[in-house]
């Protein structure tokens, strides 16, 4: 994720497997990731393996009729696929499905939420259709290929703009080094989840967030906790973009001289609070996802601005102002670890440990990888494209943050479109900045505040559905209490770089490295533990027949794979400790910051 990723919520739909006589538009618990259920009994996690076994077959057998039907890859022939994609995505779901596999709607307990699907758990009575029929129209809907999903995570995980300082904090060794393993880091992390998805998934129990993996290895206390920590994440997030962007409503309010200082700085977050009280009250993710898909071009358009802007030199009075680094200095880049006084992020252990937090910023988007997997016609090519993605990803940080670095030195200023030394192209970057910051901003407070008033308004309180009248003017007057909380953090804290870097180290460390290993652990002693043989599921009673249970099964479940789980401890224990050490840092610099007279909470006076 770059500064702040504006593509990573372009999906504009819930669970594809979502029925097409269903009401079209998404309810909260599309956004959280819910799943049906029922209160009559637990669903196992050897049910939740049982059904995903026989849906992986089914989409092997249905993706070999598509590529039969497609035909060989020439040029003509994908030219031709363009126009008649239809006719061979029918090919390959023609053949019906058995009503055995598919006889009820899933079935799993722990989540309170009959009045949120109340228009979406529609009986096939109503309209006439069979649940054979149901279920072949559903799997119609997952129509992504590998290449498209690729795209998808590229606009998800993709935003270089905070690459250029990490450099200037780490030196382009250590820069390379770290962008390197925390790429491949999150590649496997991402290949946990990828098999995860592939062994609990399924179409009678459609995993649809990232709390679902949560649940179904250790129940409902981890899928609050989880959905929770979401929740935080996008409500400091929303505070970040609040601080970002009055930071850029500020640089356009000074002019071209910059003698000025402009509009108060609160009243320019002030500003972009407004914009999302109005925004936010949009309840839908539908209605927002072509503009997200517009912010992903405006993000490629801002990259390139900056490029080009180099040859001007950096932004002196942003990084004195913002950092306390006098101008003057000759430009200076290092192989190493910058010398003291010649990094904005801090001295020598503190400035590489911010640098890193950036460096974890950057790879986060893990939140997404369930819905995109929901997406695709052949769930088990996602490697393919999360293998490309991630090569992508890491050679565009690497060559801008090296270029930028290049040029400006120790005094690469993050975001780097507010380090531009042209007004007026500086200004046309905060422009685009604005336009995408603002469409992220309000898709980030739509899905947060979903998970809040789910979790806990509409949970553990009682208020209703937000389809319902009443729910909707719960919806309006909620808005703007979240975007309220989110201003008071950003004006409290105005320091750019340590906030994003404490949100990095704090949450999205957590979700695309902690995480992961985690639900690994859990996942791989929960599958080996079973014997093949001596235990299995009978689909008729629903019920699976245990050799033993308690430590002995979870011992034996360990010692099937101990290298290979003992790793996945280390790389969980590891993680921790990351982002221990990241917090740390982005708290002492904070602290340091607020000593100095550099940030300076509910000023007028802009902090860079």
């Amino acid at each position: 994720m770059a500064s702040i990723p504006t593509v990573n919520l372009a999906l504009d739909g819930g669970d594809p497997r979502k029925s097409s006589f269903q009401a079209e538009n998404i309810t909260a618990t599309d956004v959280v990731g819910r799943i049906e259920h029922s209160k009559d009994r637990v669903v196992s996690f050897e049910e939740y393996m049982y059904y995903a076994a026989i849906t992986r077959a089914e989409e092997e057998e249905a993706n070999a009729r598509f590529i039969a039907a497609r035909g060989p890859r020439t040029i003509r022939n994908i030219i031709r696929g363009r126009f008649s994609r239809r006719r061979t995505e029918q090919a390959a779901f023609t053949p019906p499905v058995p009503d055995s596999l598919s006889a009820r709607q899933t079935e799993e307990k722990g989540h309170g939420d009959d009045a949120l699907h109340g228009a979406e758990r529609t009986s096939t009575s109503n309209y006439g259709v069979t649940e054979a029929q149901r279920q072949m129209a559903d799997r119609a809907l997952r129509t992504a290929s590998w290449g498209t999903i690729f795209y998808l995570i590229t606009t998800d995980i993709l935003g270089p703009t905070g690459a250029p300082w990490a450099f200037a904090q780490l030196g382009y060794g250590p820069g390379v080094a770290l962008y390197t393993v925390f790429g491949a880091m999150s590649y496997y992390s991402g290949w946990i989840l990828w098999k995860i998805f592939c062994g609990l998934d399924s179409d009678r129990f459609p995993i649809r967030g990232y709390g679902d993996f949560f649940f179904r290895i250790f129940g409902t206390w981890a899928r609050h906790f989880v959905n929770v920590a979401q929740a935080l994440q996008l409500l400091l997030t929303v505070s970040v973009l609040i601080l970002s962007n009055g930071q850029s409503i500020s640089q356009i309010s000074r002019g071209s001289s910059g003698d000025t200082m402009g509009i108060c700085f609160v009243a320019c977050m002030v500003i972009f609070m407004a914009a999302g009280f109005l925004l936010g009250q949009i309840r839908t993710l539908q209605r927002l996802g072509w503009l997200a898909n517009v912010s992903v071009w405006l993000t490629i358009a801002l990259v390139l601005m900056c490029m080009t802007s180099v040859r001007y030199g950096p932004n002196y009075a942003a990084v004195e102002t913002s950092f306390g680094m006098p101008p003057g200095m000759p430009i200076q880049t290092f192989a190493g670890t910058p010398p003291p006084g010649m990094a904005t992020g801090g001295e020598g252990f503190i400035g590489s440990l911010n640098g890193l937090n950036v460096a974890v910023y950057a790879y986060g988007g893990a939140l997404l990888f369930a819905a995109l997997m929901a997406e695709m016609r052949h769930p088990m090519d996602f490697w393919k494209s999360l293998l490309v993605a991630e090569i992508f990803i890491y050679a565009t940080y690497l060559f801008f943050g090296i270029f930028i670095y290049s040029y400006q030195g120790q005094y690469t200023y993050n975001p780097v479109v507010q380090g531009i030394a042209v007004y007026g192209i500086q200004t046309a970057g905060n422009i685009l900045s604005l336009i995408s910051n603002i469409i992220a901003a309000v898709l980030y407070s739509n899905i947060g505040l979903k998970v809040v008033y789910i979790e806990v308004f509409h949970e553990l309180l009682g208020f209703p559905d937000l389809t319902t009248k009443t729910g909707k003017i719960w919806w309006a007057a909620l808005i703007p209490v979240y975007w309220a909380i989110a201003f008071i953090i950003a004006a409290s804290v105005p320091q750019f770089s340590y906030i994003v870097g404490l949100v990095g180290a704090l949450f999205i460390l957590s979700f695309t490295y902690t995480f992961p290993a985690w639900v690994a652990v859990g996942y791989w002693i929960r599958k080996d533990a079973m014997i093949e043989g001596d235990e299995r599921f009978d689909p008729v009673s629903n019920t699976y027949n245990y050799v033993d249970l308690g430590w002995k099964r979870w011992w034996r479940g360990f010692m099937k794979k101990p290298f290979f789980n003992s790793f996945n401890l280390f790389y969980f224990l590891g993680a921790l400790v990351t982002c221990a050490l990241g917090c740390y840092s982005s708290i002492e610099s904070l602290k340091q910051a607020f000593e100095s007279d550099i940030a300076t909470s509910l000023s007028c006076t802009p902090p860079l």
